[in-house]
C-alpha cells in the first residue's frame, strides 16, 4: 500500500481485477443459457466464419437430401405406371395368342384390345407428380434435382430417353377413344394399331410386331429408373453421412462444454465475492494514515 490519499492505486487494481472476474463469470453464464460458446463473433472469429459455413452447408445438403427423396417419389410413380403398362401389354398378348383359337369370337377380342389400348393411353395421359408429366411432354431440363451442397451438383434424371426409344416425343395420337399429346414413336404406332385393329385373326395377330418395339421401351425405361433410383439411394447415404459429419464438427465449434462453463460460473462467483471484499478493504485502506495526525 502506497501513502497516497488522492489516488488509491491498489485500490483501482482490485476495481480492474473486479471487472475481469464479473466479465469472465458472465461469459460462462451466459453460455450456460444460451448452450453456445460462441455468442458472438469476437468470441472466437475464426470459429465462427468456419462454423457458419459448415452450417450453410448443412442446411443445403438437408435440402438436397429432401430433393433425393423427391426425385425417388417421382421414379417410384413412373414405375409403378410403366409396371400397369407392361402387364396391360401381357393381357393384351393374351388376346392375341386367343385369336388363334376358332371357338372365340374375335370380335369381342378387338373390342378388349381396343379398351386396353385406351387405358394404357389413359395411364400415359394422367401419369404426374405433382402436376408434371412423367410420361410424356417430357425433356431432361423437367428432372434436373440438386443432389449436393453446391449448385452444380445436380443430376438429371430422363429414363424416358433410351438407345432403343424413348416414350415421350412429338407425336399426338387422337381416336375416337383417347387422345395422348407428345407420344413416342413406338407407343404412337402400337396404341394406333391396336386403336384400329380388325376382327381377324391374322389382323389381331399382326399386333405382335408392333407390341414387341413398344414393351422393348417400356422395358428399357423401366431399367433407367431402376439405375436412378440405385445412384439415389448412394447419394442419399452419402448425405446422410456428410451431414452427420458437418454437424458434428458444427458442434465442436459452436456449443459449450456445460461442465465446463459451470465450473467457470462457480469459481467466478466465488471470486466475485472475495474480489468484492477486497476492494472494500482496499478502497478504506487510506484512512489508517490518520493515525500520522494523532
Amino acid at each position: 500500500m502506497g501513502f497516497s490519499i488522492n489516488t488509491n492505486i491498489d485500490a483501482l487494481r482490485a476495481y480492474n481485477a473486479l471487472a475481469m472476474v464479473n466479465a469472465n463469470t458472465a461469459k460462462a453464464q451466459l453460455r450456460l443459457a444460451t448452450g453456445l460458446r460462441i455468442n458472438s463473433v469476437a468470441d472466437d472469429t475464426s470459429g465462427y466464419a468456419v462454423g457458419k459455413s459448415l452450417d450453410q452447408k448443412v442446411q443445403l445438403m438437408q435440402v438436397a437430401q429432401s430433393n433425393v427423396g423427391s426425385a425417388q417419389d417421382m421414379l417410384a410413380t413412373a414405375e409403378s405406371s410403366l409396371s400397369n403398362v407392361k402387364d396391360l401389354i401381357t393381357s393384351i398378348r393374351a388376346k392375341i395368342a386367343n385369336s388363334t383359337n376358332p371357338a372365340t369370337d374375335n370380335t369381342k377380342i378387338a373390342g378388349d384390345i381396343k379398351a386396353l389400348a385406351s387405358e394404357i393411353a389413359n395411364i400415359f395421359t394422367t401419369t404426374k407428380y405433382n402436376n408434371t408429366q412423367l410420361l410424356t411432354s417430357l425433356s431432361s431440363s423437367n428432372f434436373a434435382f440438386q443432389t449436393g451442397a453446391d449448385s452444380t451438383d445436380k443430376l438429371t434424371i430422363d429414363y424416358f430417353e433410351t438407345s432403343t426409344g424413348t416414350l415421350t416425343g412429338s407425336a399426338t395420337l387422337s381416336t375416337s377413344a383417347f387422345t395422348v399429346n407428345s407420344i413416342g414413336t413406338a407407343g404412337y404406332t402400337a396404341l394406333t394399331q391396336m386403336a384400329s385393329v380388325g376382327t381377324t385373326a391374322a389382323a389381331i395377330g399382326s399386333l405382335s410386331a408392333y407390341l414387341d418395339t413398344f414393351e422393348s421401351t417400356i422395358d428399357n425405361s423401366l431399367a433407367a429408373v431402376g439405375n436412378y433410383d440405385q445412384r439415389l439411394s448412394i447419394k442419399s447415404s452419402f448425405l446422410t453421412a456428410a451431414i452427420s459429419n458437418s454437424q458434428s464438427s458444427v458442434s465442436r465449434l459452436f456449443d459449450a462444454n456445460v461442465a465446463t462453463e459451470q465450473l467457470n460460473a462457480t469459481k467466478g462467483q466465488i471470486q466475485q465475492q472475495v474480489a468484492t471484499s477486497m476492494l472494500s478493504q482496499l478502497n478504506s485502506a487510506p484512512q489508517n494514515l490518520l493515525r500520522l495526525f494523532q
